[in-house]
């Protein structure tokens, strides 16, 4: 049976072939040390689990869900905001529960994007943007992320006849991949010509609280007339080490919520409730763990960029995010043949820039996800086999 054109263009080549070499190397009986895949390696709090594990029990908490989300948990993500943002949003037109963010940045297109139709979404970027694209038929724009700008946009690039048959534009900051972050001026501009071009903007901010030394990420919602234009995507599962719940969240614009609303509402049933309460005592109580992952994750970034400094491999420390965005090292220019160098001489894994677009050429992504003895034991493997002075 012929299966649908687009399906071919959801294959990630890059990721395919680290996986075959990962196996390769496991084979000849290299333990593998797993810098690749960002999922958090800690449990989340004793609370929430106790949370899930007393609504578990309640056999009321089996019954189809809300696809909007319980309104108790919509209270909380609204009183989160305005506690942490000082953003007021109505839990009622401007909240909307996913299973995950990715959830809502795949769907969304969907109920945006006609055949024909541009979205603009950042290069490098988190492959969902593409995909969700990809399965509404649209086209893709690449907005590059450049290390001259900051690794921001630079929309004064997009050419008008673009701008015009845009209706999307994916902005993520902390990002993901290149741990760069953007600044409440940047998002007035981004304000501004989404209101000049009829834009909808979707901001990804999975990483808001995943930054250091003081640094507080801005929301895009600060900016006054930004609901009138965009939403906002968050992910419970970086913020409370809850990846496997599958449980994250947008706001913002009533028109858009209502969109993705009625998107959910003929595929899925919502989140199971028990995940529901275990989100509301995450976002409600102690928020310890989140200064103990933050902590850990620099921590262990330390322990990589000072170690790797030493054999000549210097690379920018990340204001945010559970990312270090690698430029390889004198010598090697491609992204792909230095990762696949890296993974069989020393069995650690980093993916190459270029699974998240053309501009992450000359680039690795590293992620801080193992403990503190696994990334020294990384940076040892590494210094054992190379040195870039």
């Amino acid at each position: 049976m012929k299966k649908s054109n687009r399906l071919d263009q959801l294959k990630s080549a890059v990721f395919a072939e680290l996986e075959r070499i990962k196996e390769e190397v496991a084979a000849e009986g290299i333990t593998i040390i797993d810098l690749g895949i960002g999922s958090p390696d800690q449990p989340p709090a004793p609370h929430v689990y106790k949370a899930l594990r007393d609504a578990v029990d309640n056999l009321a908490n089996y019954g189809y869900p809300s696809s909007r989300g319980s309104k108790e948990l919509r209270d909380t993500i609204a009183w989160w905001y305005r506690e942490r943002f000082n953003v007021e949003l109505d839990p009622e037109s401007e909240v909307l529960v996913l299973m995950g963010s990715q959830d809502g940045l795949g769907h969304l297109p969907l109920g945006y994007l006609d055949p024909g139709d541009i979205t603009l979404i950042p290069d490098p970027g988190y492959p969902v943007y593409a995909a969700g694209a990809i399965l509404a038929g649209a086209e893709i724009y690449p907005m590059p992320l450049k290390e001259e700008n900051g690794f921001l946009p630079d929309l004064t690039a997009i050419p008008q006849e673009v701008a015009q048959k845009a209706r999307m534009m994916i902005l993520n900051y902390p990002n993901n991949p290149v741990a760069a972050v953007a600044d409440l001026d940047f998002f007035r501009k981004v304000v501004d010509f989404a209101k000049k071009y009829d834009v909808l903007v979707c901001h990804d901010f999975a990483y808001s609280e995943l930054a250091y030394d003081n640094y507080r990420p801005p929301s895009f919602l600060e900016i006054p007339e930004a609901r009138d234009v965009s939403i906002e995507f968050h992910s419970v599962s970086k913020t409370y080490n809850m990846a496997g719940c599958r449980l994250g969240f947008v706001v913002g614009c009533s028109e858009a919520i209502e969109a993705l609303m009625r998107i959910k509402s003929n595929i899925d049933y919502g989140v199971f409730l028990p995940v529901q309460k275990a989100g509301i005592a995450a976002l409600r109580g102690p928020q310890d763990i989140v200064n103990k992952n933050v902590e850990s994750y620099k921590v262990r970034c330390n322990i990589l960029l000072d170690g790797l400094s030493k054999i000549g491999w210097h690379v920018d420390r990340p204001k945010g995010t559970m990312f270090v965005w690698a430029k390889l090292p004198k010598g090697y220019h491609s992204s792909e043949t230095f990762a696949e160098d890296i993974l069989r001489k020393t069995g650690v894994v980093v993916v190459p820039g270029t699974a998240f677009g053309r501009q992450g050429e000359g680039y690795v992504r590293i992620a801080l996800v193992q403990d503190e003895q696994t990334i020294a034991e990384a940076v040892r493997r590494i210094s054992e086999k190379f040195d870039f002075s």
